[in-house]
This record gives C-alpha cells, structure tokens and sequence, in this order.
C-alpha cells in the first residue's frame, strides 16, 4: 500500500490542477513547469519538470518525461525518469524505459522497454 503522501496528486481531480491541457489541444515542443500538471490532449516533443505529471485516459505523449512523480492513465512513448514515482494504470501504456525510485505497473497494462528503480540520495 502507498503513503498517502506519494500517491495525494493522483486523487485530485482535474479542477484541483492549475494547468491542463485540454483533449482538444496538441502541442509541439518543450514543456518546462513547477506546479503539477494534466496532460488531456496530445504532446509531442520534451517534457522537464519539478513537479507531478498526470497524463489522463486519452492522452497521447510522445515525449521524453521527467518530473518528480508521473501517473500513466493515457499512452506515453518516450522514456520516462522521475524522482519519486511512476505509477502505470490499468488503462496506460508505456513504449520507453522508466527510471524511478518507485515503479507501479497495474494489472492490465501495457509496457515495453527497461526498468530501473534508483534512489536519490538525501
């Protein structure tokens, strides 16, 4: 089970985010950000964070990530490193590698590339 701290941005719904892009949105390029983010739309391009990243249902990234927690509902290709956490739902697909301290692959999901789980020294 997860400590609620690690897994709080992914309860909140899409009204608690200061930014989304919408599912009628495609965007091309880099997408640099602090604050947690939802990604409803397409993306195409690099995605570098500080922050968490919520890519929903029908969402299409194609992208490298990096952020400090990352929710898979929709379909990345690229590589992904985060801080913390990727979590990969049931509905998620992941063509790339993930590199995390923690890596959740749900039942029922799709993922195709290498997986390391590393620590950040504190």
């Amino acid at each position: 089970m997860f400590d609620q701290k690690e897994i709080d941005v992914f309860d909140i719904d899409e009204e608690d985010f200061d930014t989304v892009i919408a599912d009628d949105i495609s965007f091309e390029g880099t997408i640099k950000f602090q604050k947690p983010l939802m990604i409803k739309g397409a993306v195409n391009g690099k995605i570098d964070a500080t922050s968490e990243l919520v890519i929903d249902s029908n969402a299409v990234v194609n992208a490298d990530v990096k952020a400090s927690k990352v929710l898979v509902r929709g379909k990345v290709e690229g590589n992904i490193v985060a801080d913390l956490i990727v979590h990969v739902t049931a509905s998620g697909s992941v063509n790339g590698d993930i590199t995390a301290g923690k890596v959740v692959l749900e039942n029922g999901c799709f993922f195709s590339g290498k997986c390391t789980m590393e620590r950040k020294s504190v």
